[in-house]
């Protein structure tokens, strides 16, 4: 009976905790709304604009050294020089006199008589700021954000990510998804990293999951279809990116999805082709390997785009095929 009681408990302290994680989930989103959204009625600048550079910075800050590393509500962050002014004498200064002094970005967002780089208001006044220097239209926005990163990939990213956010009116765009759905067989690979040869010496940047011809593929994740057409290498191929700087390849396709093309928005589980073996040559080339999907992860750190192994994720996706 004692055993019983204890397991009882044992549940019970679980199902609580799950639910403590989930709400704390869920108002994390819901703060970070806010901000948004105050910012947006602040300045004019939609509020999906907004997020999106906030969530480029989330993305991004671990390969930043002046970012803080933990989980914050928001996470637009700022050198320390730059915010002080470089020959501000005063390290990460909050002195907006002495800010405005040397030259610093530093803005005091919520009045409390300081511009600290690491208060969430401050943040957000400061990059508003910094974007409607130039305006608020799309343009102006686009030319605000070219001039403060310096990379086109970037900005370009941002707008994909503002448009997903803008499309689905949320900004907890976090389901994963197989790519193969239920009720098909599917045989995954772990062979990413592998040398291959044609077209030249070069590594695997993916792992394969071999399937029967005519297979349905369905987008892992919310995103933004960035690219589509032959690639010499992959056949039929589609890369979609997601709002985590993550681009998601899907190659050897024997064909695609009705209504898939550049600048399509999809979602988790959505067909966006089938299972083909599309590839090595010219254009229609097929049958110069067994069908099969080759699916790619890459990440977008701000400077370049590297691939990462996509096997660890796929074992995990294996239990949410849809």
């Amino acid at each position: 009976m004692k055993r019983i009681i204890c397991f009882i408990l044992l549940c019970l302290c679980y199902i609580f905790v799950s639910s403590v994680e989930v709400n704390a989930d869920v108002n994390e989103y819901e703060l970070r709304l806010e901000y948004y959204h105050k910012y947006a009625a602040l300045t004019g600048i939609d509020w999906y604009y907004i997020a999106a550079i906030d969530q480029y910075e989330r993305n991004t800050k671990n390969y930043r050294h002046y970012c803080p590393k933990q989980n914050e509500i928001i996470s637009i962050c700022f050198d320390e020089r730059l915010w002080s002014g470089i020959n501000n004498p005063v390290y990460d200064d909050k002195n907006t006199d002495r800010i405005n002094i040397f030259g610093g970005i530093g803005f005091d967002g919520d009045e409390d008589g300081y511009a600290d780089r690491l208060n969430p208001d401050d943040r957000l006044y400061t990059m508003v700021k910094i974007i409607t220097a130039y305006g608020i239209t799309e343009d102006s926005i686009e030319q605000a954000l070219l001039e403060y990163y310096r990379t086109e990939k970037g900005v370009q990213i941002i707008k994909q990510i503002a448009l997903l956010f803008k499309h689905f009116n949320r900004i907890d765009l976090d389901k994963r998804v197989h790519p193969i759905p239920k009720g098909y067989n599917a045989s995954v690979v772990n062979n990413y990293g592998d040398k291959r040869s044609f077209g030249g010496p070069r590594l695997h940047e993916g792992v394969d999951i071999f399937a029967p011809t005519g297979t349905p593929v369905v987008a892992t994740a919310y995103g933004y279809v960035e690219v589509k057409g032959w690639n010499r290498l992959g056949g039929y191929r589609l890369g979609i990116r997601d709002i985590y700087n993550t681009y998601e390849f899907y190659a050897h396709l024997n064909s695609y999805a009705k209504g898939i093309e550049e600048g399509s928005i999809v979602r988790p589980g959505q067909v966006i082709g089938y299972v083909g073996s599309t590839g090595y040559g010219n254009e229609g080339t097929r049958g110069k390997f067994p069908p099969h999907l080759h699916f790619g992860l890459y990440k977008f750190d701000g400077k370049k785009e590297w691939s990462f192994d996509p096997y660890p994720y796929l074992k995990k996706w294996e239990k949410v095929r849809i």
